[in-house]
C-alpha cells in the first residue's frame, strides 16, 4: 500500500467595513473600491424587497462602481427573505446572468439585501466556477451583526432550514448603517437577538450592556444599535477566527445556541417567524433548561427573560406547542453530523457543550413558556 500525505492550509483574510451611507462616498469606501483591479466585472445581485425603499439603489450603485473605474453589468433582482432561500429556481437565474454577462472568477458578485437573501447569493457564489468573489452588503441587523459577517451559505430544502450550503469566506463585507432605517421594528428587533446570543455564551459585559440598554433597543436608539450591531459582528468574527473550526468540521456549534429549536420553530411555523424571533424563543427555553440543570442563577435567568420580554419579543408561538423535541435534536445533529453537541450557559457570558438532553425536563422549560404566553 502508498499513501501520500497532503498537508496545507490557506490563510482567509477579508475585512468588515461599517459606514453610516453606502451611497455617499467617503474615503474609507473609496480606498477599498481603489483597491479592485480596474475594470473588473462586477454583478450586483439585490433583494427585490429593498428597491420599494430605494428605488433608485441599483442606478445609485452602477455610477458609483463606474466612477471607481469598475465594470458593473446591469443588476439582477430576485426575491429575498425565506421566500427566496425557499425558491432553487433563483440558482439557475444567477448563473445564467454569470454566463450572460462573462462573469469569471476574478469577477465580483454583490449581494445586497437581508441575512437569508446573501446566504442564497452566497451559495450560488461558491458553486459558480468552484467560487465567484462574493462583496456582501447586508440591510438588515441581522445581516450586518450575524449572518453577513461570517464563513457560511445556504439554502433551504424542502422545507428543511440551510440542508444545502457551503463555506467560503466573502472577499468583504460592507455593513451600510442607512438601511436600518427602513426596517420595520420586527425586523430591527430580530436582529438583537443575535446579540444576545453571542453575548451570553462570550461575553458578560456586552450581555450587561444590552440589558443595561434595553430601554434604547425598544426604541431602536441610533447609537446604541450601531454598537450593537458591531460588538456582535466582532464576537462572531472572533469566534470565527480563533476557535481552531471555522468551518465546524467538529461537533461543537457554541454559535448556535438556542438554534436547535429555532431552526425546528421555523420550520414548523412554515417559516413565518422570523430567525431572530426563533432564537429569541430558543434562548428562553435553553436558559430555562440551564437554570433547573443548576448551571445558572435564578437572578441571572430573571436578567435574560427581562431583556427579551421587554424588548418586545413575540413569545407566542403556535408552533412552540407543535415542537417534537426528540426530532428537532435529530435534526440538529443530522446537521452537523458526529454525537450531538448543545451549548447551553455556565453563567452570563460563558457557556459550555452538553452531549444529552433530559427530553422530559426540556419540555418542561417548553411548557412554562406555553404558560407564560397563555397568561399574557
Amino acid at each position: 500500500m502508498t499513501t501520500i500525505n497532503a498537508d496545507f492550509f490557506i490563510p482567509y483574510k477579508f475585512s468588515v467595513i461599517f459606514i453610516d451611507n453606502i451611497l455617499k462616498p467617503n474615503d474609507q469606501l473609496l480606498a477599498f473600491f481603489n483597491g479592485l483591479p480596474e475594470q473588473a466585472l462586477i454583478l450586483p445581485i439585490i433583494e427585490h424587497e429593498l428597491l420599494q425603499h430605494y428605488p433608485q439603489l441599483s442606478a445609485s450603485l452602477q455610477q458609483l462602481l463606474t466612477t471607481n473605474n469598475l465594470s458593473p453589468v446591469p443588476s439582477l433582482v430576485l426575491t429575498g427573505g425565506e421566500l427566496g432561500k425557499n425558491s432553487p429556481e433563483l440558482i439557475p437565474e444567477i448563473i445564467d446572468k454569470c454566463i450572460a454577462h462573462q462573469i469569471d472568477r476574478h469577477s465580483y458578485l454583490v449581494a445586497i439585501g437581508g441575512g437569508a437573501f446573501i446566504d442564497m447569493v452566497g451559495y450560488a457564489a461558491t458553486i459558480i466556477h468552484r467560487g465567484i468573489r462574493l462583496i456582501r452588503m447586508p440591510t438588515t441587523v441581522l445581516g450586518q451583526n450575524d449572518a453577513g459577517v461570517g464563513v457560511k451559505n445556504a439554502m433551504n430544502y424542502q422545507g428543511r432550514k440551510n440542508f444545502l450550503g457551503t463555506f467560503s469566506p466573502p472577499y468583504a463585507v460592507i455593513n451600510s448603517y442607512h438601511f436600518i432605517d427602513s426596517l420595520p421594528c420586527q425586523e430591527k428587533r430580530a436582529g438583537i437577538a443575535e446579540a444576545i446570543k453571542v453575548a451570553l455564551i462570550k461575553d458578560g459585559d456586552f450581555f450587561n450592556y444590552l440589558f443595561i440598554h434595553r430601554h434604547q433597543l425598544r426604541q431602536f436608539k441610533s447609537s446604541v444599535m450601531k454598537k450593537m450591531i458591531v460588538e456582535c459582528a466582532q464576537l462572531h468574527l472572533n469566534h470565527i477566527c480563533t476557535t481552531g473550526d471555522p468551518f465546524e468540521l467538529g461537533s461543537a456549534r457554541p454559535l448556535d445556541f438556542g438554534h436547535w429549536s429555532a431552526h425546528a420553530l421555523e420550520e414548523l411555523s412554515g417559516f413565518s417567524l422570523r430567525h431572530g424571533e426563533a432564537v429569541a424563543i430558543g434562548i428562553l427555553i435553553d436558559a430555562k433548561y440551564s437554570f433547573y440543570q443548576g448551571w445558572i442563577s435564578v437572578r441571572e435567568l430573571a436578567m435574560i427573560e427581562q431583556l427579551i420580554l421587554e424588548l418586545g419579543f413575540p413569545i407566542c408561538c403556535r408552533a412552540l406547542t407543535q415542537l417534537n423535541i426528540t426530532y428537532a435534536l435529530d435534526n440538529f445533529r443530522a446537521h452537523l453530523g458526529g454525537q450531538l453537541c448543545i451549548t447551553m450557559l455556565s453563567g452570563l457570558g460563558t457557556c459550555h457543550e452538553v452531549n444529552n438532553i433530559d427530553s422530559s425536563l426540556m419540555q418542561v422549560c417548553i411548557n412554562e413558556l406555553i404558560a407564560l404566553t397563555s397568561e399574557g
